[in-house]
């Protein structure tokens, strides 16, 4: 027995341990150094591309061959490595075959970026002098700024209240119609439209020409045709430009509401119905009693997500208004700072201010959406 617990007796054992200990980090480090590897020739190859002086429509073939190709054989290379590990490594580095990639994709142009937005953020306008959180205090103190928070609510509080309540009121009466498919198609139509799009379609319909001129707006055409005078609907003052460029917004989203809440009423079971009818319910009655409570679920998405919207409205507002008359949002402030005024400490603090106002509402989402099973 003693002689069992000498040194001597431990070296088939410990020399096992090291060979098996030294094995298995050798594998470690193969199967991360050949994805890395593999991801500069592929990075490479695409630089090569780049700088090719080849035709743009072979460059455009071989980069997708290169590309897609080259991502399956980073996979394909990869998983192989790592299952040659033991069972129990494989377990702990096979979800970062396939999750790693994106995990770096998000950390390169997301995490690392917006850490280096909230560090530009602290220093003055041209990034020579570090003035700590002087621009987070101008943003909540300047008129600029004041007038962007009060218009971003204005969008948030109305533009949200008329998406969601129009979308959740057509959705109900299309559902009873025998048109509802083709009322539904065009309700959603706009959607399919982009923002600027709808910027430059509705522009026609607020251009502010005299009568009689060919190229009045449809609203003025209307408006003067009721005996009154040409208006320049986007340039009077607040809070009414504000809202007929919210009228836009909400001419783009009901439709996109309408169509989530028509599939979850759908969802509400027949026989609820009615029971309620039966029992003497009326038709707003069930609405209110049964309809709405029964989508509660829908309604908080639809108009959370709604809310987020809002928060980076941009491109109506530049398309219309350039941001004048008192239309500026909190975006285009962080676009007119960073980029017009180069301001670059004012417009990264104005960015990380919006996403921080932006981040609670996306949480909340998620959590309603964990909740329903769908996420």
């Amino acid at each position: 027995m003693e002689q069992s617990m000498k040194p001597d007796g431990m070296e088939p054992r410990t020399s096992s341990l090291l060979d098996w200990f030294t094995s298995t980090i050798g594998r470690i480090l193969i199967s991360l150094f050949v994805p890395f590897v593999t991801f500069i020739v592929l990075w490479q190859g695409f630089l090569f591309l780049r700088d090719s002086e080849a035709p743009k429509l072979v460059i455009a073939l071989v980069a997708i061959v290169w590309g897609v190709g080259g991502v399956a054989i980073l996979y394909v290379v990869s998983n192989w490595l790592i299952e040659q590990l033991p069972s129990q490594w494989v377990r702990r580095l096979q979800p970062f075959v396939f999750v790693g990639p994106a995990v770096a994709i998000l950390a390169w142009y997301l995490a690392i970026p917006t850490i280096r937005t909230f560090w530009i953020s602290l220093f003055n306008a041209d990034s020579s002098q570090f003035v700590g959180i002087q621009n987070y205090l101008d943003i909540f103190t300047k008129r600029f700024m004041i007038e962007a928070f009060r218009n971003n609510l204005l969008w948030m509080v109305i533009g949200t209240s008329f998406s969601v309540s129009l979308g959740l009121l057509i959705a109900v009466l299309a559902d009873r119609s025998k048109f509802e498919s083709i009322g539904k198609s065009l309700i959603f139509l706009p959607m399919a439209i982009s923002f600027v799009g709808a910027g430059i379609i509705w522009n026609f319909i607020y251009e502010v020409r005299q009568a009689g001129d060919p190229q009045i707006g449809l609203l003025n055409a209307i408006w003067v045709g009721l005996g009154g005078q040409p208006q320049a609907w986007t340039a009077l003052l607040q809070p009414w430009n504000n809202l007929f460029l919210i009228l836009i917004m909400v001419w783009l989203q009901t439709g996109y509401g309408m169509v989530l809440f028509s599939a979850a009423i759908k969802g509400i079971p027949g026989e609820l119905l009615e029971a309620a009818r039966v029992d003497g319910a009326n038709e707003i009655q069930i609405f209110f009693k049964i309809m709405i409570p029964y989508i509660m679920g829908t309604i908080i998405t639809v108009s959370t997500t709604m809310v987020i919207f809002t928060l980076k409205i941009f491109d109506v507002v530049l398309v219309m208004t350039g941001g004048q008359f008192g239309t500026e949002v909190i975006a285009t402030q962080f676009y007119r700072q960073y980029f017009s005024n180069r301001n670059f400490g004012l417009g990264s603090a104005i960015a990380v201010v919006l996403l921080i106002a932006v981040i609670p509402v996306m949480v909340y989402n998620l959590r309603q959406f964990s909740k329903q099973e769908t996420f």
